[in-house]
């Protein structure tokens, strides 16, 4: 909205105007609007919270620690921190923009109405997880078919040239509708999915665009899962991805930049600073929520924020085509998700067989290092033992920041190693 008055405003010779018109006083803008809504507005909204008693619903064993009655459903903070100075500063006519927020309506209604039904209903189970599902691969549809058949959403592809005896690198004058990713290492570093599914033969460009969309549902639904999965300790997911997104946003940055995206030979694409907007809006926020998120928490984000949260990085991910990036920047959601399937598969192996067996001492991954001694089963052998004294929640939040920057840093190193 400010964005278009401060157009008009600068066609009117406006003193300041023109500066609304710089992608960095946006973004900036917009993060500082971002963490001033969660800290000012989350503060509210934890003292209405503990008023009507919407606090966690705990499992069996975590009812006697000190998350008892500590409010849930924080996830609204973020929400709107990251819708308001989108709003305002976002140009609401880009398919970028509009299917950014679009993602975190859509996930945050399937959030919320998970967190109702475990607050409200008593019912711990809360939304089937078919039903999760379910919305997840809608929203991913929505996402792959209007990147498919939208004109907005285009590219300029990088070119070699050679002129002498040196080879720079140029983008094509016309934006052309390309289905290309980016792969990680590799030298030309850009790989077409029509050029995966060239045995189609004739149909390969619609068997292109197909598996693209399908790979949209499947990291959308993934990360969204993942990101829920690590929502288990004060301040762990919001942490994670408050550095993820900041590894997002220079990618949106450098992708949106003519000059930057000529020099690290990579896709340029038009009208990608929107992106740019919207991820700083998201680091604001989350940066914001860690006023009151880090331990001791006073307010859990609940499935409002973790599916939430999880989505808008996998849906940012596809709209700058870096999707398979994501394996290595969400190492730690990939090792929670894979956590659990392990622990599951191994869990039943051993029960055919009579056998109680487990991998780790609890899954998701975080919850391996700090379960204590006596809540562990002892009729069942584990085959990874844990640390000899089960950590702080604290430290093992750090680590796993740690790990995550780590993870971002590798990230951002494949622009140049390949």
């Amino acid at each position: 909205m400010l964005y278009y008055l401060f157009d008009y405003l600068k066609e009117s010779g406006f003193p300041g105007a023109r500066l609304f018109g710089y992608v960095s006083f946006r973004a900036l803008t917009a993060i500082v609007i971002a963490l001033i809504v969660s800290t000012w507005f989350g503060g509210y909204l934890i003292k209405y919270f503990k008023k009507k008693q919407i606090t966690e619903t705990l499992r069996d064993f975590d009812k006697n620690n000190l998350k008892a009655g500590v409010p849930t459903m924080g996830g609204l903070i973020i929400i709107l921190a990251i819708l308001i100075p989108c709003l305002l500063l976002g140009r609401l006519d880009n398919v970028y923009m509009i299917l950014l927020i679009v993602s975190t309506v859509w996930l945050g209604i399937l959030g919320f109405a998970d967190d109702y039904i475990k607050t409200f209903k008593k019912n711990k189970e809360g939304i089937s997880g078919k039903v999760k599902i379910a919305a997840q691969v809608g929203l991913g549809l929505v996402i792959g078919l209007t990147l498919c058949f939208s004109p907005q959403a285009v590219m300029r592809e990088n070119v070699t040239v050679k002129k002498g005896e040196v080879i720079e690198v140029e983008h094509k004058a016309e934006a052309t509708k390309e289905n290309k990713t980016t792969i990680p290492f590799v030298k030309d570093h850009n790989i077409n999915y029509s050029e995966i599914m060239e045995f189609c033969g004739d149909y390969k460009e619609e068997a292109g665009w197909a598996l693209f969309v399908l790979i949209s549902v499947l990291v959308i639904t993934a990360v969204s899962n993942g990101a829920n999965l690590n929502d288990g300790m004060d301040g762990m997911l919001a942490g994670n991805a408050a550095i993820m997104g900041v590894t997002l946003a220079i990618l949106a940055y450098v992708s949106s930049h003519v000059s930057w995206a000529e020099y690290l030979n990579i896709m340029f694409l038009p009208g990608g600073e929107e992106v740019v907007i919207f991820t700083f809006a998201f680091i604001g926020a989350l940066i914001g929520f860690l006023w009151y998120n880090s331990f001791p928490a006073q307010v859990f984000m609940g499935d409002t924020g973790s599916l939430t949260i999880g989505g808008i990085i996998g849906v940012i991910a596809i709209l700058l085509h870096k999707e398979i990036l994501l394996i290595l920047l969400c190492g730690i959601f990939v090792a929670e998700n894979l956590s659990v399937i392990m622990q599951v598969a191994y869990f039943k192996r051993g029960k055919k067989k009579g056998i109680k067996q487990r991998l780790f001492r609890r899954t998701p991954l975080h919850h391996h290092y700090n379960v204590e001694d006596e809540k562990l089963d002892k009729e069942c052998t584990y085959v990874f033992k844990g640390p000899k004294r089960p950590m702080h929640e604290a430290k093992v939040t750090v680590r796993f920041w740690i790990v995550t920057i780590i993870m971002a840093a590798l990230t951002l190193m494949t622009l140049k190693i390949r």
